[in-house]
């Protein structure tokens, strides 16, 4: 099978993905692997295949937002991929996880219009538990905070004149804000596929937090390339489980 957007053949992906925004992280991340190949780069997605300690995988760049991103799960699940997890960076609501750390979702607020387009509203975006047991514990193995919990999706980035309820979802308990998620989640869950995401924090979404945004500093990078190896060992456990 052809998957025209991705333009790429089903019979070359793995059953693995990790996922990401940008395509150059995606490039960043094939480098670790052995074998790496480079199958397409067709809009915002860019798609590498290659083994990491022995396990088959894909890591392809999925752009920014829900909307294009869900087109490139879709595909991939339909391509045969059946564990997907995400990689990207997230605003912190709390001070107690500043820029620099590490955010496994558990599930995701669905704040963004995708996910109504395809499922009724109150129905959840939720990982699923092995992918968030795996990447949490391999988080774990290296220096820095790392926490699990819930996560916001927004289609917004930058502010217009109708507020955001920001604060109201850190009164509830929310950990951090990005824009795909709920979109890997709910499509994960329609196609019966699994997925998780683990999330480097580069600054806050927390007004009352806020300062000027950086994302292009060494602890954010640090916190990139930890999240990066933490989900290629989480692939390698949940593959030899």
């Amino acid at each position: 099978m052809y998957l025209p957007i991705l333009q790429v053949n089903a019979e070359d992906l793995p059953p693995y993905a990790i996922v990401c925004g940008d395509p150059r992280r995606a490039e960043a991340i094939a480098t670790k692997l052995t074998n790496a190949k480079e199958l397409a780069f067709a809009r915002e997605y860019r798609t590498f295949v290659g083994e990491y300690n022995g396990v088959k995988l894909a890591v392809v760049s999925h752009g920014v937002g829900s909307p294009g991103a869900a087109v490139c799960f879709e595909e991939l699940i339909r391509g045969g991929v059946t564990t997907l997890i995400r990689v990207g960076t997230a605003g912190s609501y709390s001070a107690d996880h500043p820029a620099g750390s590490l955010i496994v979702s558990t599930a995701a607020v669905r704040a963004e219009g995708l996910t109504k387009q395809l499922v009724p509203d109150g129905f959840p975006a939720v990982a699923d538990s092995a992918i968030v047991d795996a990447l949490y514990e391999t988080a774990q193995e290296s220096e820095g905070i790392v926490k699990k919990g819930i996560t916001v999706t927004l289609d917004v980035f930058f502010n217009g004149v109708v507020e955001v309820p920001h604060k109201q979802f850190k009164a509830a308990g929310a950990l951090a804000v990005e824009m795909e998620i709920a979109a890997l989640y709910i499509v994960a869950t329609l196609r019966g596929v699994r997925a998780g995401a683990i999330l480097a924090l580069d600054g806050y979404a927390d007004s009352d937090l806020a300062a000027d945004y950086d994302p292009h500093t060494d602890v954010v990078a640090n916190a990139v390339e930890r999240e990066i190896v933490t989900a290629l060992g989480a692939i390698v456990k949940l593959a030899k489980a």
